[in-house]
């Protein structure tokens, strides 16, 4: 890999990460600093950059806008983000539904600056039926879907555990064995997949962009070697210099699999849950599907963990600002099934509607001529909550308002909502980001917080009856 350090003399393509800061971003960034200009994107404003060849630009994800600037220029985008840490204060909503409008986003804003094609790096799909897929890697799928439904040609790249310095999943692996003398493993160790080495995993990324011959495609990598999870902790633990004694069990229940790993693996619920969810699948490389434009001398199991293990480069990551938020956000996404295939903006309207209806004895709503929709108390004149709708920003596939005033909010330049249609309008998001509420905390979690997400699954219901 030493050769891909080496300043090349040709027309550089522009590639944008998402997730630049992640393991395999700061990895390929290390590598390909000098062969490609790359923009790094990232939540936090950089203070500090090792790498003065490299741009990163500061974006919020979850604003279309603010992805859209970030994307200004790029020829080719990889998409490495999965939205397993919460972004505000209270997040309400599954790690499924926000990863889903995320690469929404992320696709429009790419369809909007013509990138000609996103990479994104998923997970291997079971060969059994995709009926009972864990909820993670139907995410996964749901999210490669979602990339590959506008202008920008779509190059899915699925790979299982990739062993490399710093990986996540390796490193549960490896703390694993470092903690436990005796590694009395759950059924689903058993389980084969096939894992690949981040040096393999690089040139692969590497080989695909502006590679016409891999868009609108999906590609399954690992090394050729199939092995069982049970038999990646015996040859981690041989790797370490560690005596174990490995063996399986049938009592583990997924619940107490979770808590296992999580404890000893020194891992977050947030990493785990899903991780541990997807291994009850074998997981192996598909011969249709497999990677085959350049021959690549892979590493096995045992050798890409000796290379993690006794690798001393470490990539270098830029300081960042201090970021200045509010303290108080909310940020809650619910997934409403779309069976009649309504557009957004025609739930958007039906939801304005609703609501009074629904609170009949409590709440009235009123158009004003300025555009603005107000919600009172029937008993009051002063709104509610109001919201602005933003017409420039707005489509017959995504509805936008402004949080623009009321006394249940405390910031009125701060929160929006939306409303918008998914993969083939199949399903219609609603969210709200960056609400900050005028209750005290406490009390609004457990009062306004609770009420929201109860009427949220009341239009839910509302919506599905429809088809009856």
């Amino acid at each position: 890999m030493s050769k891909t350090d080496q300043p090349i003399s040709v027309h550089k393509p522009t590639i944008a990460i998402a997730g630049a800061g992640g393991y395999v971003g700061r990895w390929f960034i290390y590598h390909f600093r000098h062969k490609y200009k790359i923009i790094a994107l990232s939540r936090k404003k950089v203070k500090q950059n090792p790498y003065p060849e490299v741009t990163w630009r500061q974006v919020e994800l979850y604003s279309i806008s603010s992805t859209t600037e970030a994307l200004k220029g790029v020829d080719v985008a990889i998409y490495l983000v999965h939205s397993m840490n919460a972004s505000t204060r209270l997040n309400q909503g599954s790690f499924e539904d926000t990863d889903l409008l995320l690469s929404d986003n992320f696709s429009r804003a790419a369809h909007l600056n013509q990138v000609s094609q996103i990479i994104y790096l998923g997970g291997l799909l079971p060969k059994e039926s995709k009926v009972g897929l864990s909820r993670h890697l139907s995410s996964r799928l749901e999210v490669e879907k979602t990339l590959g439904s506008r202008s920008a040609s779509l190059t899915a790249i699925r790979a299982s555990i990739i062993v490399g310095p710093g990986g996540s999943s390796f490193d549960m692996i490896k703390n694993l064995v470092n903690n436990l003398p005796v590694l009395m493993c759950p059924k689903w160790t058993e389980s084969l997949t096939q894992p690949i080495s981040l040096r393999d995993t690089l040139d692969i990324i590497d080989t695909c962009i502006h590679n016409e011959n891999v868009y609108g495609k999906a590609i399954e990598i690992g090394s050729p070697e199939v092995i069982s999870y049970r038999k990646m902790l015996e040859l981690t633990a041989k790797s370490m210099g560690k005596k174990r004694l490995v063996f399986s069990v049938p009592v583990f229940s997924l619940g107490l699999s979770k808590l296992w790993v999580g404890f000893f693996g020194e891992s977050p619920p947030q990493l785990v849950s899903p991780l541990v969810e997807s291994l009850k699948h074998t997981l192996t490389v598909s011969d249709e599907l497999r990677f085959n434009e350049k021959k690549i001398d892979y590493l096995s199991y045992e050798e890409s963990v000796k290379y993690a293990l006794r690798s001393d480069v470490k990539p270098e990551q830029p300081t960042f600002h201090p970021q200045k938020k509010e303290k108080n956000t909310v940020r809650s996404i619910q997934r409403m099934a779309n069976p009649l295939g309504d557009s957004a903006t025609w739930v958007a309207h039906r939801y304005n509607t609703w609501l009074p209806t629904f609170f009949k004895f409590w709440i009235n709503g009123e158009r004003m001529e300025s555009g603005e929709i107000v919600f009172r108390l029937l008993w009051s004149k002063k709104p509610m909550l109001q919201l602005t709708m933003i017409h420039d920003r707005s489509e017959e596939s995504r509805q936008l308002f402004y949080i623009s005033g009321g006394w249940l909010v405390k910031r009125f330049d701060y929160g929006w909502l939306e409303f918008r249609g998914v993969l083939e309008n199949k399903y219609i998001i609603t969210a709200i980001h960056e609400f900050v509420p005028r209750l005290p905390w406490f009390i609004y979690v457990s009062t306004q917080a609770k009420i929201h997400l109860w009427v949220m699954s009341r239009f839910k219901k509302y919506l599905a009856n429809r088809v009856n």
